[in-house]
C-alpha cells in the first residue's frame, strides 16, 4: 500500500510538472528556472509539513506554538532573513508571533502573513500526520500549516535562483490567529504597523476551489464580532414551570436563539451560538473558552449564558443585525429577563480596486504557469482572518495557501500536490512584484 501511495503522488506531481512545462512559453527563462526550483524543493517541503503537523500548536498551547515557530524560524534564518520572536504580555495568555524581514531596496514592499496555531488543543482526539495516498489528514494540515510551508517553499526557490537578494519582504506568522488575544490593539499592533509600511499584503490561508475545481483568491472577508447573551429566570420547583414560576432561563434562551434564526436574515449575515451554559450555577472562562454548569432536573434553571459570533459584510449590516437581536432579546417570557452585548473583533476586508488588481496579477502568474486562472471568492464564503487587520492600509489578497477540506473538523485534510501549486504561484507573483 505504501508503494502504491507513493506512486500515486509521483504521478500527480509529474502531471503537474507536465502542465507547467506546457505553459513554459508564457514564462521568461528566469521564471522557468524559478518553477523548476520550486519543484526541486517539493520533497523537503512535505517533510517540513509533516514535522510541523506533528507538533500540537493549539492556540492555548503556548509551548507548542513556539516550537512550530522555532521550526519555521530556522528555515527563514537559512534564507538570510532577520528573525525575531515577538512576545505578548503574560496576561494575554498567548505565545506571540514570529517576524522575519529582508530590507532590500528593490520592488514592492510585501507583507506575507501566516499563522502557527491551530484549533486543535493538546487534548484533541484528532490524530496528527496521517497520510492516505495523495492526501493527508492532521491537526492544522489545511489551516494553515500547508500554507505556511508553501510560502517557505516559494521563498527557498526564490533564493535558489538568486531572486531574494534585493527584495523587501516581511513574513509575520502569528501565534493566535484562531483565537486572537485581547486586546487586539496589542495582539495585532505589529501587523498593523507592518501593513502601513508595505505596498502589498499576501496571506496564506488555504486556497478554496470554486465550480469546476477552479482556484479562487480572497479579495474580501466579512467582519466579525462576538455576542454574549445572558438570561435570568426564577429558580423554583420544576412543577411550577409555565405557571407562577415562569418559564425559566433555558426556555427563554431557546426562544431568543430561535428568534434570531428566523428573524435576523440578510444575505451575507451569519450568527453562531458557539457555547451555551445553563442551570442554577454556571461559570465561563473566556480566556480558555471553557465553562461549567450545575443544575437538577427538578429545579427551574435561573441562568443561561450564550457566547457566539456575528459575521457581516459592512458596518451598516452589523448595526441592523444588532438592533434586531436586541429587540428579540427584550421580548421576555414571564418570569425571565435577558441582556445581549456585543464586542467588535475583526474589521471587514473590503473588496477594493487595489485588491482586484492584485488578484489579476496573481491569476496571470497562475495562468502563465499552466495552473489556470484564479477567480474571486465571494466575501461571505470565508471566515475571518488576520489579513483583515492589514487590509484597511494596503492592497491585500488571501487564500494563497494549499487546497484541502474539513478545516477545524476531525476530518481536516490536504491535497499534497496543492502545496507545490501554491508555491509556484506564490514564487512567480513575488518574483514579479519584487523586480
Amino acid at each position: 500500500m505504501m508503494r502504491r501511495a507513493v506512486l500515486v503522488l509521483v504521478l500527480v506531481l509529474a502531471a503537474l510538472a507536465g502542465a507547467c512545462n506546457a505553459a513554459a512559453a508564457d514564462l521568461s527563462p528566469a521564471e522557468q528556472r524559478l518553477v523548476a526550483a520550486v519543484q526541486a524543493e517539493s520533497a523537503d517541503a512535505l517533510l517540513l509539513l509533516e514535522r510541523s503537523v506533528n507538533i500540537n500548536s493549539g492556540t492555548m498551547n503556548a509551548a507548542g506554538v513556539r516550537e512550530v515557530g522555532a521550526l519555521f524560524r530556522r528555515q527563514l534564518d537559512q534564507l538570510g532573513f532577520h528573525t525575531r520572536w515577538i512576545d505578548m504580555p503574560a496576561a494575554m495568555q498567548r505565545a506571540g508571533h514570529l517576524l522575519a524581514t529582508r530590507d532590500g531596496g528593490q520592488g514592492k514592499r510585501v507583507l506575507l502573513l501566516g499563522h502557527l496555531d491551530t484549533v486543535f488543543e493538546p487534548d484533541s482526539p484528532v490524530q496528527k500526520w496521517d497520510r492516505q495516498g495523495a492526501r493527508v489528514r492532521g491537526q492544522g494540515v489545511n489551516d494553515m500549516k500547508g500554507g505556511d510551508v508553501a510560502l517557505i517553499q516559494a521563498l527557498r526557490a526564490l533564493a535558489r535562483v538568486g531572486a531574494l537578494e534585493h527584495s523587501r519582504l516581511a513574513v509575520l506568522l502569528t501565534g493566535d490567529e484562531e483565537h486572537a488575544g485581547d486586546p487586539k490593539s496589542v495582539s495585532r499592533r505589529d501587523m498593523v504597523e507592518l501593513a502601513k509600511a508595505s505596498d502589498v499584503a499576501l496571506a496564506f490561508e488555504g486556497t478554496v476551489l470554486g465550480p469546476g475545481g477552479r482556484a479562487t483568491g480572497t479579495v474580501g472577508r466579512r467582519a466579525t464580532s462576538e455576542f454574549t447573551l445572558d438570561v435570568k429566570g426564577r429558580q423554583a420547583h420544576s412543577a411550577g414551570i409555565f405557571g407562577a414560576a415562569g418559564y425559566g432561563a433555558v426556555y427563554e434562551a431557546a426562544r431568543i436563539l430561535d428568534g434570531f434564526r428566523q428573524q435576523v436574515v440578510e444575505p451575507g449575515l451569519t450568527f453562531n451560538p458557539g457555547v451555551i451554559l445553563g442551570g442554577t450555577d454556571i461559570g465561563y472562562d473566556p480566556a480558555q473558552s471553557r465553562g461549567s454548569a450545575f443544575g437538577k432536573t427538578n429545579v427551574i434553571a435561573n441562568a443561561v449564558t450564550v457566547k457566539g459570533d456575528l459575521r457581516y459584510l459592512d458596518d451598516a449590516q452589523r448595526d441592523r443585525a444588532r438592533a434586531r437581536m436586541r429587540a428579540i432579546a427584550a421580548q421576555s417570557l414571564p418570569g425571565t429577563s435577558a441582556s445581549i452585548t456585543f464586542d467588535d473583533s475583526y474589521p471587514p476586508m473590503a473588496v477594493t480596486a487595489g485588491n482586484l488588481a492584485l488578484l489579476a496579477l496573481y491569476s496571470q502568474a497562475s495562468a502563465d504557469a499552466g495552473l489556470g486562472e484564479i477567480d474571486a471568492l465571494p466575501a461571505e464564503a470565508r471566515g475571518a482572518g488576520d489579513i483583515q487587520f492589514a487590509a484597511p492600509y494596503v492592497d491585500s489578497l488571501d487564500g494563497l495557501g494549499a487546497s484541502g477540506r474539513g478545516a477545524h473538523s476531525p476530518g481536516e485534510e490536504l491535497e499534497l500536490a496543492s502545496v507545490e501549486r501554491a508555491a509556484i504561484r506564490t514564487a512567480l507573483l513575488l518574483y514579479r512584484l519584487t523586480r
